[in-house]
C-alpha cells in the first residue's frame, strides 16, 4: 500500500520518475493446481523475478527497495539489492517490519544486508533504535497517509461504536479487541464492533465472538483502500490491540477521521501515539485495561474530543507536502554526485 501512495504521490513529478518492479509477477489465480505443490509458488516466482529486476533496475539511479522480515527478506528485498549492487545502482533500503528486533537478531544476513546499503529508511524513532542497537544507522521518513480520504467529524456526543481496521493474523491480536469488547458490551449492551480485514484467524476469531456470546460484532472482510474510510467516518472510537507493530497507518486514518484512540503500548505505536495525549495506551494483550480505557472515554465525551482534536494536529507530517522533501533528500544522498533520480521501487 505504500509502495502505491508513493508511485501515485510521483506521478507527474519533475524530479523523480519512478515506476514499480513486483515481488510477485505471476498471476496465481490462474495456477491454482500448481499451488498445491510445495515451494512451486517460491520457486517460479524467483525464476521470474531475478530477471525482471536485471531488466528493470538498468535504466533507474536509485533502487527503493521495500523490505519486510524474515523469508520475505530473503525472497524479495535481499535479490533487488544484490542486482542493484551487480548494476552498480545505490540502494536506499525502506525496511517495514514491526518484528525487527527478532529478525535482526536471529539473522547475520539482514544484519549484513541493511549494513551493507546507502541509506537505511525506516517509519518510525521505534525502528531507528532497533537499528541502533545493532549498530545499524537509518533515517525516519513517515508512512504516507492521503489524507483527502479521510475527512475529519468531530465528535460531539460519544456512541459504543467501535472500529477496528487490523487484518486477523497473530501479531495483530484481533482475539484481545474481542475480549476487550466483551467487556463493553457488559456495561453497554447495545454496543457495536466492526471488524475490518482478513486473515489467516478469522475462523478463530468468529468463534471467539460466539463463545463470548457478543452481539453486534461485523466482520466485514477486505476492504478496499479507497471505501475503508466510510468505515472509519460512521464510528465513534478505533481500538487495536496488536502485540508487534510498527507505525500503523490504521492509526493515522482514525486521527485524521477523528476517532478517539485505544491502543496496546508495542512496537511504533508510543512514536506517534503519545498516552494521554493523542489516545490511550494500554499494556499488550491485557483486555482488561484496553475495555477500562474505552469505557472511561464513553463516560467522557469531552476528554475524548481533546484527544481526538490533539490527535488530528499530528497529521499535517504524514502529508505528502512534507514527506515529498523527505523521500527527495534520501534519493539524492544515495546518489554520488547528486542528480534528479529516476527510481526503480521493489516491493
Amino acid at each position: 500500500m505504500q509502495a502505491q501512495r508513493l508511485l501515485d504521490a510521483w506521478r507527474g513529478d519533475a524530479d523523480v520518475a519512478a515506476w514499480l518492479v513486483p515481488v510477485n509477477p505471476v498471476p496465481w489465480r490462474l495456477f491454482d493446481r500448481l499451488l498445491r505443490i510445495k515451494y512451486v509458488r517460491t520457486v517460479v516466482t524467483q525464476l521470474l523475478y531475478w530477471p525482471l529486476l536485471l531488466r528493470e533496475l538498468r535504466r533507474a539511479d536509485v533502487v527503493h527497495v521495500f523490505s519486510a522480515s524474515y523469508a520475505s527478506f530473503l525472497l524479495a528485498p535481499l535479490p533487488a539489492v544484490l542486482v542493484a549492487r551487480l548494476l552498480g545502482k545505490p540502494v536506499v533500503l525502506n525496511y517495514r517490519s514491526g518484528e525487527a528486533p527478532d529478525h535482526l537478531q536471529r539473522s547475520a544476513i539482514a544484519r549484513r544486508v541493511l549494513r551493507s546499503v546507502d541509506l537505511n529508511v525506516v517509519p518510525s524513532a521505534f525502528l531507528r533504535d532497533v537499528f541502533a542497537g545493532f549498530d545499524i544507522q537509518a533515517t525516519i521518513v513517515a508512512n504516507l497517509c492521503d489524507l483527502s480520504r479521510f475527512p475529519y467529524r468531530e465528535r460531539d456526543s460519544l456512541g459504543p461504536r467501535l472500529l477496528s481496521t487490523r487484518n486477523f493474523e497473530p501479531l495483530y491480536n484481533v482475539a484481545c479487541t474481542l475480549r476487550a469488547f466483551a467487556r463493553v458490551q457488559a456495561v453497554y449492551p447495545e454496543a457495536s464492533l466492526t471488524l475490518v480485514g482478513g486473515g489467516s484467524q478469522e475462523a478463530q476469531l468468529r468463534a471467539l465472538a460466539r463463545r463470548l456470546g457478543l452481539r453486534q460484532v461485523t466482520f466485514t472482510g477486505v476492504v478496499a483502500p479507497e471505501e475503508i474510510h466510510r468505515f472509519y467516518r460512521e464510528a465513534d472510537l478505533y481500538v487495536q490491540t496488536p502485540s508487534i507493530d510498527n507505525m500503523p497507518a490504521s492509526v493515522i486514518e482514525a486521527f485524521a477521521s477523528g476517532l478517539p484512540v485505544v491502543a496496546t503500548r508495542v512496537g511504533g505505536v508510543p512514536a506517534i501515539l503519545e498516552d494521554g495525549v493523542h489516545g490511550l495506551l494500554a499494556a499488550a494483550d491485557d483486555d482488561e485495561e484496553v475495555a477500562s480505557h474505552v469505557l472511561m472515554l464513553l463516560g467522557n465525551p469531552g476528554r475524548a474530543r481533546d484527544l481526538a482534536r490533539a490527535a488530528h494536529a499530528t497529521c499535517v507530517r504524514y502529508e505528502w507536502g512534507v514527506l515529498r522533501s523527505q523521500w527527495l533528500d534520501a534519493y539524492r544522498s544515495a546518489l554520488k554526485p547528486a542528480r534528479a533520480p529516476r527510481l526503480a521501487e521493489a516491493a
